[in-house]
């Protein structure tokens, strides 16, 4: 059963979903859970709020395009009728990788959109 009830914004930067049924430890929970299978290194910022970050700025900043690295952050904020709004947050602008990199975060977004769907 899918937790997720529609997507409330989809702008540059920023995903802002709504989810049904779930409390706010169940959600960090499976988005914790979804990500790290991604290959993301979660960390708890505090109640709610996660950061999510793959590769290495290091090596992006040497290398550019030629390294992948992605840092997101998640705030989960509950709402009225047992319901959740999950924001997800571009930390990263892919600069250091140029065009080819400002194109890889962007993709990333929208893949991070379609398994955020599927919660």
């Amino acid at each position: 059963m899918t937790l997720f009830v529609k997507n409330l914004q989809t702008v540059d930067g920023l995903i802002s979903n709504l989810y049904k049924n779930v409390s706010v430890e169940e959600m960090t929970k499976k988005v914790t859970e979804l990500m790290e299978q991604q290959g993301y290194n979660v960390t708890y910022d505090q109640f709610g709020n996660l950061i999510l970050e793959k590769g290495s700025r290091i090596k992006r900043l040497l290398l550019g395009a030629f390294v992948t690295y992605y840092k997101f952050s998640v705030t989960i904020t509950p709402g009225a009728d047992n319901e959740l709004t999950v924001n997800i947050f571009q930390q990263s602008s892919g600069m250091s990788g140029g065009l080819i990199g400002m194109n890889q975060i962007k993709t990333e977004l929208a893949r991070l959109n379609f398994l955020f769907s599927n919660i």
